[in-house]
């Protein structure tokens, strides 16, 4: 063994500071367990080092934590293998052990690298197990039936395709079954059991077949031992250990303690275990590799067999089934998909519409199961908002038609996970419910009076409407079509009037409102509409006074003494207003005497009052008020005059276009009046028209005279161009030649006699050319065009 070499050679290793590390270390394949793969020393004097193994990667348990001794003055520490150390280099051929080096409060990691390289002559038949002797265990005779007893193939046999069988006789009855071997090479117990076979040696022959016709042989002997009559017995253990997967390797995860004498402790089940080991003295089961669930998903749950024995009396032992579970730390919280949730919906979403499901993992724990809670934070009260399993839904009916109700939600989903320490996740949600227009405004029929004699922009009223949606008062008013005389406010539905009434002309207005809402919706585009009717009744108000016709009457009666006499009828009426037919009458100027009096609108003459009574003809101008009787003010009033020639009975007079007729004295006289009409102008008209039409026949004179003169202008210039073309058509070819040469010399004439030789007159066309030209009748100068 490699723990027995001389002093010589461990000095030969020795190195005296470790700032030379890290170490490169090859080792052969065919090392097998307790093989020294390197050592070194260092010092520390004034404290007790510590060397330990921190971890190894890939993770195995092939290697023992270093121990550490001490030879004059310097410390030397080792790195074997351990017992399950199988080393293939098809298998893995590199490992990496962290090393920490702890002397006081100085703290040194360093890597050792170990490269396995291959030993083409190496056989896996090595050991106790290639010996003459062999292999030996020892079992219970209470052992299952079937309970594996050894392993058999080594790690990296399986990549050589190897085969192993045991090729030795096991007949009965020393033999009570078969051993058998499986395909992981484990020894398994005969199926009867080795129950009554204490003290047996079972003898079996090992044949081993790898690579390309290779092949080697073992021996194997199982020693039976008895149960003793004082069994040993583990004190009070639970079956089941819970551990965190972030505890580092060597670190303790259970201390089993069994009753017995000198006892000793070693893991049965697994064989070999990767992940625990258990202290043979003190029996402190220990991780030997790293435990992250991400990466080692079998050590999740991990079933061990301890068994627990005397050190001088191996058979007396007891099995214990430990169940190690291994947890997750929880390191990181759930992530989930949305983060956050913004989202706007109407306030029409039906109860129970999903609005969003939330995907949430685990990222220490991959596909496990998550809690989500919902948190409501505003507003108070019931929750429009529910959460069923992941999908965030709406729970209640959403209104905006009251005040304060349609606002944003505001809540979380809190996502917990199920590892330790419990991890939290919080989703913040807003859902902003946007206000949707379901209803049309509305408003009431309404009547308005008005008198006709209001004026422009007179406040008659207001129309309400009214809307279901809110705001309940964000309404339009406009007037559809009808009359112009009335407006309503757009804002505030107050009518106003616009122009004049006239009762006469138009006693009832009917007015369709159109309300429009606004604001109603979240697209400002979606409005509707409703109206209503309103009826304005004019009042009529007394606004035009009494016609009389005629509103002037002259008149001559006789009056015969001690009777009234009718003298006439005052017919009157309003022309716009022909309903009112009840006027009052009075005289009021006129009748200084009270001889007349007036029964309605009958002027009646009184001579009974007695004397004096007249012996002459006189004459009374009376004045006759004329007023409306309505019941509302005001009272308009008209004055009819009515000239009366009054002539005693006894007079013989007769007036001018009266017919008198005789009338016994016992007859009511008969007057018969005949009225001519004529106009008279008055003086000032006369003169002005006389005037006017005077100065109209001058300016008729004026305009004759001159009419006349151009006339005759006109017809003087006609008869002078006629006789000079008549003057140039005699003259002959050379003339017109020579007029023709000579022309630029008489157009502009150096000095001209008089003016009228600068004019030219008249105008001709010359026959042979063609060519139009004007010429002057006195001067006979030509100008060609």
């Amino acid at each position: 063994m490699a723990l027995l070499r001389p002093p010589a050679l461990l000095l030969a290793l020795v190195v005296s500071e470790l700032h030379c590390l890290p170490w490169f270390i090859n080792v052969s394949e065919s090392q097998g367990p307790g093989t020294v793969i390197h050592s070194f020393s260092f010092n520390c004097t004034a404290h007790m080092p510590v060397l330990e193994l921190v971890h190894v990667q890939p993770p195995t348990t092939f290697f023992n934590q270093p121990s550490l001794s001490r030879w004059q003055k310097i410390y030397v520490g080792m790195v074997t293998l351990s017992s399950s150390a199988r080393l293939d280099a098809l298998a893995v051929s590199h490992y990496e052990l962290q090393l920490r080096f702890t002397c006081g409060n100085h703290v040194m990691e360093v890597p050792l690298y170990v490269d396995v390289y291959r030993d083409p002559g190496y056989s896996p038949c090595a050991g106790r197990f290639a010996s003459p002797a062999g292999e030996i265990i020892q079992v219970r005779e209470t052992v299952t039936p079937g309970a594996q007893l050894y392993t058999l193939l080594l790690p990296g046999l399986e990549l050589q395709r190897a085969q192993i069988s045991i090729n030795s006789a096991q007949d009965p009855p020393y033999f009570p079954g078969p051993f058998s071997i499986n395909g992981q090479g484990w020894l398994l117990a005969p199926s009867q059991g080795l129950k009554g076979q204490a003290k047996k040696v079972f003898q079996l022959q090992i044949l081993v077949t790898f690579g390309q016709n290779r092949s080697c042989h073992g021996m194997l002997k199982v020693k039976v031992l008895r149960v003793p009559s004082s069994q040993i017995s583990f004190l009070g253990q639970a079956p089941n250990i819970t551990i965190l997967d972030d505890l580092a390797p060597g670190s303790k995860v259970v201390q089993v303690r069994a009753r017995g004498f000198d006892v000793r402790y070693e893991i049965l089940s697994p064989v070999p275990c990767p992940l625990f080991s258990i202290g043979r003295e003190d029996g402190v089961v220990r991780t030997t590799a790293p435990l992250e669930l991400a990466q080692a998903r079998g050590a999740a749950v991990t079933r061990l067999q301890v068994k627990a024995y005397e050190r001088l009396r191996p058979w007396a032992s007891v099995d214990l089934d430990l169940t190690v579970n291994v947890h997750s730390v929880n390191r990181w919280p759930p992530r989930c998909l949305p983060a956050m949730l913004v989202t706007e919906i109407p306030e029409t979403t039906p109860v129970g519409t999903v609005l969003n499901t939330f995907t949430c993992t685990d990222p220490d724990s991959p596909g496990s199961t998550l809690d989500y809670e919902l948190r409501i934070h505003s507003p108070p009260g019931p929750a429009s908002l529910c959460l069923r399993g992941r999908a965030l839904e709406v729970n209640a009916t959403l209104d905006c038609d009251t005040p304060g109700a349609c606002f944003q939600h505001a809540a979380s989903i809190l996502v917990l996970d199920g590892g330790q320490p419990l991890m939290t996740t919080e989703v913040p949600v807003l859902v902003m419910v946007t206000p949707v227009n379901e209803f049309s405004p509305a408003c009431v029929p309404h009547t308005f009076r008005i008198r006709e004699d209001a004026g422009p922009h007179t406040l008659l009223g207001s129309v309400v409407g009214t809307d279901k949606d809110y705001p309940h008062n964000g309404i339009e008013y406009d007037i559809s079509g009808g009359p112009t005389a009335f407006s309503v406010d757009h804002l505030s539905g107050e009518v106003h009037l616009l122009g004049s009434l006239d009762y006469e002309l138009q006693k009832l207005y009917r007015l369709t409102v159109l309300v429009t809402d606004q604001s109603q919706d979240q697209d400002p585009t979606h409005r509707r509409s409703g109206s209503c009717t309103i009826t304005i009744e004019v009042e009529d108000v007394n606004d035009h006074a009494p016609e009389c016709q005629p509103p002037f009457q002259e008149l001559t009666i006789y009056a015969p003494l001690g009777r009234s006499v009718e003298v006439t009828k005052v017919s009157c009426w309003v022309p716009q207003e022909p309903q009112r037919l009840v006027f009052s009458y009075s005289i009021v100027g006129g009748n200084s005497q009270s001889r007349f009096s007036l029964q309605g609108p009958i002027l009646v003459h009184n001579n009974m009052l007695g004397p004096p009574w007249p012996e002459q003809p006189h004459t009374h101008e009376l004045l006759i008020r004329v007023a409306d009787a309505g019941p509302s003010p005001p009272h308009l009033s008209t004055t009819a005059t009515v000239i009366v020639h009054l002539v005693p009975w006894s007079t013989s007079t007769v007036a001018t276009r009266t017919r008198k007729a005789a009338v016994p004295s016992m007859m009511t006289p008969l007057l018969v009046t005949d009225t001519e009409a004529f106009w008279q102008p008055e003086p000032w008209f006369v003169v002005v028209l006389t005037v006017t039409s005077a100065l109209f026949l001058l300016a008729l004179g004026w305009l004759f005279s001159r009419l006349f003169q151009g006339l005759a202008q006109m017809l003087q210039t006609r008869r002078k161009p006629a006789q000079a073309l008549l003057l140039n058509s005699i003259q002959g070819t050379e003339e017109s030649i020579e007029g023709f040469m000579e022309a630029p010399r008489m157009e502009m004439p150096q000095t001209p006699s008089s003016v009228m030789s600068l004019l030219f007159d008249g105008r001709a066309q010359d026959s042979r050319t063609g060519r139009d030209y004007l010429f002057n009748t006195l001067t006979g100068a030509r100008r060609w065009l």
